[in-house]
C-alpha cells in the first residue's frame, strides 16, 4: 500500500511542477507581450504591408507589361495593314512612355517600317543608335548588330562590318555563328574563299547546330569547293 501512495505522491509532485512551469511560462509570455507587444503588432503590419505591397506590385506589373504587349501588337497590326504612319505614331508613343523591353522593340520596328517605306538612310541610323547605346538591353542588341550587319555586308566597309559582329563572336553568345556566317560572305565578298571555308568548317563542327543552319553551311561549302574543282 505504501508503495502505491509513493507512486502516486511523485505523480502529484510531477503534475505540480508542470502546472508552476506552465505559469511561469505563461507570465512570461504576458510580460514579453506587456513590453513588447505594440512592437510585434507594428512589426506583423509592416511585414505583412510588405507582403501585400509586393504581390501587388507584382500584379501591376504583369498587366502594365500586357498593356504594353496589346499596344505593341495594335502597331504591329496596322503596320501590316499598310497604315505605316499611324504605326509609326503608336511605335512613337511606345518610346516615349516605356523604358523596357517595348521600347527597344518599338526602335526596331520604326527602323523595319522606314526600310518598307525606302527610307534606308533613316531607318539604319536608327539601328545604329540601337547598337550604339550601351543602356539598352545587350541581347536587344545583338539582335540589332546582326540586322545591321545584314543590310551593310554588301557595300559597307570591312571594318565597319567586323567592328559590327565582333561583339558577338565569344563562345557564350548565341549569336556567334550567324555572326561567323556573315562574316564568311564578308571573305567571300573580299575574293577569300579559303577563309570563308574555314569559317563555315567552323560553325559546321559547332555543338547544336540548328539544321537550317547546317544545311545552309553544308551548301555554301559545297558550291565552295566546286570552285577549287
Amino acid at each position: 500500500m505504501k508503495k502505491k501512495e509513493t507512486k502516486e505522491d511523485l505523480r502529484a509532485v510531477e503534475n505540480f511542477f508542470k502546472e508552476v512551469s506552465e505559469e511561469v511560462q505563461n507570465d512570461r509570455i504576458k510580460k514579453i507581450w506587456d513590453t513588447y507587444g505594440l512592437h510585434i503588432i507594428i512589426a506583423i503590419i509592416v511585414i505583412l504591408t510588405i507582403a501585400v505591397s509586393f504581390e501587388t506590385f507584382k500584379a501591376w506589373r504583369v498587366k502594365h507589361n500586357e498593356s504594353w504587349s496589346d499596344v505593341y501588337a495594335y502597331a504591329l497590326n496596322l503596320q501590316n495593314q499598310g497604315k505605316f504612319d499611324e504605326s509609326l505614331n503608336v511605335l512613337g508613343e511606345i518610346e516615349q512612355q516605356n523604358n523596357g523591353i517595348y521600347k527597344d522593340l518599338a526602335q526596331i520596328q520604326k527602323a523595319n517600317i522606314l526600310f518598307e517605306q525606302g527610307k534606308n538612310d533613316e531607318a539604319l541610323g536608327i539601328l545604329q543608335s540601337i547598337v550604339d547605346n550601351e543602356n539598352i538591353n545587350p541581347k536587344m542588341r545583338h539582335i540589332t548588330a546582326v540586322k545591321l550587319a545584314s543590310y551593310k555586308l554588301d557595300t559597307a566597309p570591312r571594318e565597319e562590318i567586323e567592328k559590327l559582329l565582333s561583339p558577338l563572336m565569344s563562345e557564350e553568345n548565341s549569336w556567334k555563328n550567324i555572326a561567323k556566317e556573315m562574316l564568311a560572305m564578308l571573305e567571300i565578298r573580299e575574293g577569300n574563299i579559303e577563309k570563308a571555308k574555314q569559317l563555315y568548317t567552323e560553325i559546321l563542327n559547332s555543338p547544336d547546330l540548328s539544321d537550317g543552319l547546317k544545311l545552309r553551311v553544308q551548301d555554301m561549302l559545297s558550291a565552295l569547293n566546286s570552285i577549287n574543282n
